[in-house]
């Protein structure tokens, strides 16, 4: 059993949260193409999915937000759910739910932040509606 969430908490101008790293790529670890557009996206395009709530049921989709850490800031576009609802199956990649405050950036995201390579994983953002 996994903690599943509905909601995720309020946005605001910075919106504290935690950006983690996914490949939105085919063969990647996002599993099956995106939500919003039902395409693959590149590791070299600036792309993310939200947390259940925040994606809610698509209103943010292929809109853009802007995510900043580590001193930078980059745009990036809405194209995926990070499911705190449902996990632990094939559509899910068999990883368990998100938690309720992550925003899954592809690898442009975490190289326009300048984060180290060897820290790439997890770290601390805010962000907003761009």
């Amino acid at each position: 059993m996994y903690t599943t969430y509905k909601c995720s908490p309020s946005v605001s101008t910075h919106t504290k949260e935690f950006i983690t790293l996914n490949s939105f790529q085919e063969g990647g670890d996002g599993g099956g193409p995106s939500a919003c557009d039902n395409q693959y996206h590149s590791d070299d395009t600036p792309v993310v999915a939200l947390s259940s709530g925040w994606f809610n049921n698509k209103s943010r989709c292929l809109n853009k937000i802007k995510i900043s850490a580590n001193g930078r800031s980059v745009v990036a576009k809405v194209v995926d759910e990070c499911d705190s609802r449902a996990g632990c199956d094939k559509e899910h990649d068999y990883q368990p739910p998100c938690n309720n405050n992550i925003v899954d950036a592809s690898k442009a995201v975490w190289k326009a932040l300048g984060v180290p390579h060897d820290q790439w994983g997890g770290l601390d953002i805010t962000w907003s509606d761009a």
